[in-house]
């Protein structure tokens, strides 16, 4: 698969930006963006937070390994936000490293914090400072080994993290 048709996988921290980054690079080379909170609606018809409450993590964690395997069946080389559930598993990781280009979006956690904000449909500890420094820390080096390509979101909005990411995988096109 050649750079051009090759997926563009995002993963990185709740708030990382991954679904505005890949927005970007929707609009920038007309893929499709896969959304992995849209997918899980899509696949459960349920909103990913209840089924957090009402069904418990590891429902969850499920139904985002589903949506992910499901994301990266679809055609057209597309862009795939990726949940922290499918860089926690080793099988999962595997699949992920051979799908595409992915990229991590790293962040601070006091960032993280800051765009999660009081945001409806997230995980209530996501918004606690202790729960997303020990995630961040505990993900980090899987993040760092799965990561074909990392991009520090601290200062750099989504245009500019989409034209990284191209200028990586699609040289010349990332004007």
């Amino acid at each position: 698969m050649n750079h051009a048709t090759r997926r563009i996988l995002l993963v990185g921290m709740m708030g990382a930006g991954k679904s505005s980054v890949g927005r970007e690079l929707a609009k920038r080379t007309g893929r499709p963006f896969l959304d992995n909170d849209a997918l899980v609606r899509e696949l459960t018809g349920r909103e990913p937070a209840a089924i957090d409450a009402e069904d418990g993590e590891n429902a969850l964690h499920d139904a985002e390994v589903a949506a992910f395997r499901a994301a990266i069946e679809r055609p057209g080389a597309p862009i795939i936000a990726v949940a922290g559930a499918v860089v926690d598993l080793p099988r999962e990781r595997r699949r992920l490293a051979g799908a595409g280009h992915v990229v991590w979006l790293r962040a601070r956690p006091g960032t993280l914090l800051s765009r999660i904000g009081s945001g409806a449909g997230r995980r209530a500890d996501a918004r606690d400072l202790g729960w997303l420094t020990a995630r961040a820390t505990e993900r980090e080096p899987v993040y760092r080994s799965v990561a074909d390509q990392v991009i520090d979101v601290e200062n750099v909005n989504p245009r500019a993290a989409a034209r990284l990411i191209l200028a990586a995988v699609e040289p010349g096109s990332a004007g």
